[in-house]
């Protein structure tokens, strides 16, 4: 057991959890991202609420979410550790190999400040849905028989806000550049990349690294166009 645990302190065993952890929770802002464009199925909220509702309160999702946390923890913990291992070797910040693509190049020189940055982003976020869910008394709605709080609203007024948006748009264009080079680079750190797969999974990580942080991004604009609630 020694020797797993010597090969998960070493360099290469920290990156492995850092890919692993990484392509873990792009996979998670895929399903978060398709369950928060049901803010978007009605005009009262409904669907949102409904899902809402069944997210935290189903026991296999709620196990999920909190091993997500672990996991964005542990992904930054990671991170953070192999900056520091690599400018304390070579006094330089973790770049990873050199591509031709300058946004590539800028993400891998700066992954320690964006991910920072998308840190302070997720604690943000937490603090005003999860935790207002959680710790605070929220505006209750009934569908039918069933009786939920109204998160929807909640969103609404949240990016009525212009400082809320504007945050917003500026970490998950951070979160852009950060999955444009951390996704291809996981593949990379486990050996996966060649020269037949190399331009696939550098155009799979393109098009992930656009879409997904757009799809985010037009909540809070749709949102701060359409007012707060009346």
């Amino acid at each position: 057991m020694k020797w797993i645990a010597n090969f998960l302190l070493s360099s290469l065993g920290k990156k492995l959890i850092m890919s692993l952890t990484g392509l873990f929770l792009c996979l998670f802002l895929v399903v978060h991202m398709l369950g928060n464009l049901q803010l978007f199925v009605d005009t009262d909220g409904e669907a949102f609420n409904l899902y809402a509702y069944q997210m935290t309160h189903n026991p296999l999702i709620k196990i999920i979410a909190y091993g997500n946390y672990f996991f964005i923890l542990l992904h930054a913990v990671q991170g953070i550790l192999i900056t520091t291992q690599n400018r304390s070797a070579k006094g330089i910040a973790y770049q990873g190999k050199e591509t031709a693509d300058t946004q590539a190049k800028l993400a891998a020189k700066n992954m320690r400040n964006l991910g920072l940055l998308i840190l302070v982003f997720i604690g943000l976020h937490m603090w005003q849905f999860w935790a207002q869910m959680k710790f605070f008394t929220v505006t209750e709605v009934t569908y039918g028989d069933q009786t939920v709080k109204d998160l929807y609203t909640l969103v609404r007024f949240a990016f009525s806000e212009a400082w809320v948006c504007v945050f917003y748009l500026v970490s998950l264009a951070a979160l852009a550049l950060h999955l444009l080079h951390g996704f291809w680079s996981a593949f990379q750190t486990m050996g996966l990349m060649n020269k037949k797969y190399s331009p696939l999974i550098r155009g799979l990580a393109l098009a992930y690294a656009i879409f997904i942080p757009l799809g985010f991004a037009s909540m809070p604009v749709v949102f701060f166009l359409m007012g707060a609630p009346q």
